[in-house]
């Protein structure tokens, strides 16, 4: 046996194969993969538990209800000198300090100070809390919630007027505009109010009350839980339920049922009249037109409809008396 240099005896290694790592090596070389996200770790500031999460899905839900049953904002310079020039009711106009030296701001003041609309002086962090941090440009306007009538007052106005009702109901518009456009053709074309719904549905905000170019303040707005149940009673009480759609039974032309009491169901902008809707209506009423064009937006199918009626009913003096 060889002796070191050290004088201690070296034991001779086994001759064949050494024993390896078993692969832990190469495992250790392999990466582990894309980091994830912040909020999927348990150990990172942005993480969030499935109980996190519910609690803040349930506060959006709850700020989301308190915003639709309470009072609107209109946000921004052009948005609100324009809503105060169409004569949208408003209880309160909140600007910030120094931003009267833009001209529509000066204009704004104006025109709520000529209405008696109270001015508070706010600032950016409370416009910005106000308005859920909407680009306001240092103004906004209040607008109060809508007082939505009942499907009966239509009638009952109808019944004042000495007049055929023409009423118009939505089945799940969802635009504002749409809305406001069709409350506006409604006043123009003799009609006695339009019905909405509660869920799923356009209602009264400021951009429908803006749309509706002051038409709003004289046409009243229904709201219902249930549409079909509503256009049932109507039915019970002499009201023929007429739905807008394609491929209808009838054609808008010379509308046999239209010197009758009629209420006008408007489908969605998307899919028109729903199941439920199209089985209560007594008819379904097509506009014709051009086969290169797929279909007209719900607003203008609506004016069109009631402009047939009313020409139908012979009311070509007031007509001219409302285009004035």
């Amino acid at each position: 046996m060889a002796n070191s240099s050290r004088g201690g005896a070296v034991r001779k290694g086994k001759k064949g194969p050494t024993k390896g790592s078993g692969g832990k090596g190469r495992r250790a070389l392999e990466g582990k993969g894309p980091t994830p996200k912040a909020e999927d770790r348990v150990y990172h500031k942005a993480y969030k538990s499935d109980e996190d999460r519910r609690r803040e899905q349930q506060r959006q839900q709850s700020r989301r209800r308190k915003k639709e049953a309470g009072a609107d904002l209109v946000a921004g310079r052009n948005s609100v000198v324009e809503a105060l020039r169409e004569g949208v009711p408003a209880t309160a106009l909140y600007v910030s300090p120094r931003a009267d030296s833009d001209e529509r701001v000066r204009e704004a003041i104006a025109l709520a100070a000529d209405r008696g609309i109270a001015m508070l002086e706010a600032g950016k962090q409370d416009l910005d809390r106000l308005t859920d941090d909407a680009i306001h440009q240092g103004i906004a306007l209040q607008v109060p919630p809508y007082e939505y009538a009942h499907p009966a007052d239509l009638l009952r106005l109808a019944n004042q007027r000495y007049e055929t009702p023409l009423l118009v109901a939505l089945d799940g518009i969802t635009d504002p505009r749409n809305l406001g456009a069709i409350v506006r053709s409604t006043a123009a074309f003799g009609g006695h109010g339009v019905i909405v719904t509660e869920r799923r549905s356009a209602s009264m905000t400021a951009a429908a009350w803006k749309t509706s170019a002051g038409a709003a303040a004289r046409i009243p707005v229904a709201q219902v839980v249930n549409l079909v149940r509503s256009l049932q009673e109507l039915k019970k009480q002499g009201v023929f339920v007429l739905g807008l759609d394609m491929g209808g039974d009838v054609s808008l032309p010379g509308l046999a049922l239209a010197d009758q009491p009629v209420c006008l169901v408007v489908g969605s902008e998307g899919k028109g009249l729903s199941r439920l809707a199209r089985e209560a209506c007594d008819q379904i009423v097509s506009i014709p037109i051009a086969a290169s064009t797929e279909s007209l937006n719900a607003g203008v199918a609506a004016a069109v409809s009631l402009y047939e009626i009313a020409r139908s009913r012979g009311t070509g003096q007031e007509l001219t008396a409302a285009q004035d």
